[in-house]
């Protein structure tokens, strides 16, 4: 799925190698560092940052090194700098100061843009001199109304991986452009230098490593950016493997290929599963994004061959009813969806990973609802419940009138009620959403959920939700011993029949989780009085104060 991850639309499009490039960078010794510095050239020479805020520190940005493995003669001028959003923003800005630079280019997506635009206003108010220079999917559309744009010096949309090169040429040699918002054209393949190599030792023995053996996607559901592609583009294939190979004697073993449908072309597939395949060891990790209605025979066989750990499938069904489907244009058979979803529980060790969206034109509670209760009953590992998001070039905006769509104007643009859907129920599915992930997809309650769910998953779950949502008015840190403790009490409360063995099954639960504290120490029945209690608390603190 797009959204979060999925956020998988990178800052800046990642392009393919050349045969060239490939071969260049097979016979150099891998980058250690990413700062490349020739101290011979003059000391006046420019300096440029490429800077992004990842979600986390286990993440790395693939468009910032395909933007430095383009930068041709100012490579050795640059430097990658990369952050974690949950970073001050006046601490991100002193380490960029540090480097002195005259360019600043950021990658900037829906999950980094409130972050972003921090750092870019203060960089501007603390040194006005540097130029700084945006890219990405989150500035690529709807350019001119945005804040950040408003303290940047120039913007690059589309695939700047040539642009952003040329561009600092131009400032440097001070001809820069007459415009601030500059469109990047449309680049060959064959043209692009690799990134691979830019990989760091710490990258890969850390942190996962982007991939891509193709690019673009056919298929055109409108909440998506890639619909906007015009066909998928695959890489040569020898080449590609190559490259695969120089960073698996490297030491790299977490993979994550960004392919929209890394399935399509079931060649190719067989290809890179069997390479890696040959190359198997306990800690190899390869994450794959599938098309869930392809998957033939040959291919089957071959995934039956990967051991425990080693293969996640990420399966975009986001809704399984047909109507919704025909109003995002998106085409899925969904008998052989879950089928195949069926096929690799019970034949493959692979962790499936598959996405629902809420929130779709023509939606409603009671079908989404039947989604959920359909691919729960296919047992996938996680049910990512994601809410539909305004990505801004998205063509879901289309609907908006029609089946009057409201977005909230604020990151991440949310879904905020439809003609069919409520905000109030908006709200309701963002918990149930909320407390999935915290409880259904978590895994610790792989023994208790299926005896509380039953063959109404989605609407015991959601009473569980809103049970511990009254008894607790909160959807984030909630530890783990009291997830357990409002669980069984949620049963008791609620399903008083199933609450003996439920308790038994939470019992294996919380067993498994290797807590400190003894089971026996939970407090596993039902608690009146919830307000005494807040108000306990409420008087125990003014007590600290006045002792």
């Amino acid at each position: 799925m797009i959204e979060q991850k999925h956020y998988s639309e990178l800052a800046i499009k990642q392009i393919p190698l050349t045969e060239d490039s490939l071969r260049n960078s097979m016979k150099s010794e891998p980058v250690k560092e990413r700062s490349v510095v020739n101290h011979e050239i003059d000391q006046a020479a420019p300096k440029i940052v490429l800077a992004t805020l990842n979600a986390r520190y286990f993440h790395t940005s693939f468009g910032l090194r395909y933007l430095y493995a383009n930068l041709s003669e100012l490579q050795q001028f640059c430097e990658i700098k990369e952050f974690i959003i949950q970073t001050r923003a006046i601490d991100i800005v002193e380490q960029i100061l540090a480097e002195k630079p005259d360019i600043v280019g950021f990658g900037v997506y829906i999950w980094n843009i409130v972050e972003t635009t921090d750092v870019v206003s203060l960089l501007k108010v603390i040194a006005p001199e540097i130029k700084i220079v945006l890219g990405g999917p989150e500035v690529s559309y709807e350019t001119e109304q945005q804040a950040i744009v408003a303290s940047a010096d120039y913007v690059l949309t589309g695939p700047a991986d040539l642009s952003f090169y040329q561009l600092c040429k131009d400032i440097i040699n001070n001809m820069p452009p007459d415009k601030k918002v500059l469109n990047s054209k449309p680049v060959e393949l064959k043209e692009l230098a690799s990134p691979y190599q830019y990989y760091t030792d710490e990258d890969l023995q850390q942190r996962l490593l982007y991939v891509e053996a193709s690019r673009g996607c056919p298929f055109k559901c409108e909440f998506c950016l890639s619909s906007l592609d015009k066909n998928s583009v695959p890489f040569e294939i020898e080449l590609f493997l190559e490259q695969m190979e120089v960073l698996y004697q490297r030491g790299a073993r977490n993979f994550k290929f960004i392919d929209r449908t890394f399935n399509l072309n079931i060649n190719t597939t067989m290809r890179i599963m069997q390479f890696f395949l040959d190359r198997m060891t306990d800690d190899l990790y390869l994450h794959f994004e599938v098309v869930p209605d392809h998957l033939p025979r040959k291919l089957k066989e071959l995934l039956a061959q990967f051991p425990d750990g080693s293969l996640q499938f990420e399966i975009g069904i986001q809704t399984f009813n047909i109507e919704v489907q025909k109003n995002i244009s998106r085409k899925q058979n969904n008998a052989k969806s879950k089928e195949n979803l069926l096929w690799l529980r019970d034949n493959t060790s692979a962790h499936i990973h598959a996405d629902l969206i809420f929130g779709l034109p023509g939606e409603t509670f009671e079908t989404f609802k039947d989604s959920f209760n359909q691919l729960y009953h296919c047992r996938p590992h996680e049910i990512q419940m994601g809410i539909l998001k305004r990505l801004k070039g998205s063509p879901i905006i289309r609907h908006t009138e029609a089946f009057d769509l409201r977005f909230n104007p604020l990151p991440p643009f949310n879904i905020l009620s439809t003609d069919r859907v409520s905000f109030a129920t908006m709200q309701r599915i963002n918990r149930f959403a909320r407390y999935w992930d915290m409880i259904g997809n978590s895994g610790r309650f792989k023994y208790a959920l299926p005896h509380i769910l039953s063959d109404e998953p989605f609407d015991n779950f959601m009473a569980i939700t809103e049970w511990i949502f009254n008894k607790t008015g909160q959807i984030h840190k909630i530890s783990l011993k009291k997830q357990f403790e409002l669980i069984s009490q949620a049963v008791e409360a609620l399903y008083p029949e199933k609450h003996q063995l439920v308790i038994k099954k939470i019992a294996e639960d919380y067993e498994a989780a290797k807590l400190k504290s003894l089971f026996s120490s939970l407090n596993l029945y039902a608690v009146s009085q919830v307000k005494a209690v807040s108000k306990n608390k409420a008087l125990k603190r003014q007590q600290q104060h006045m002792s």
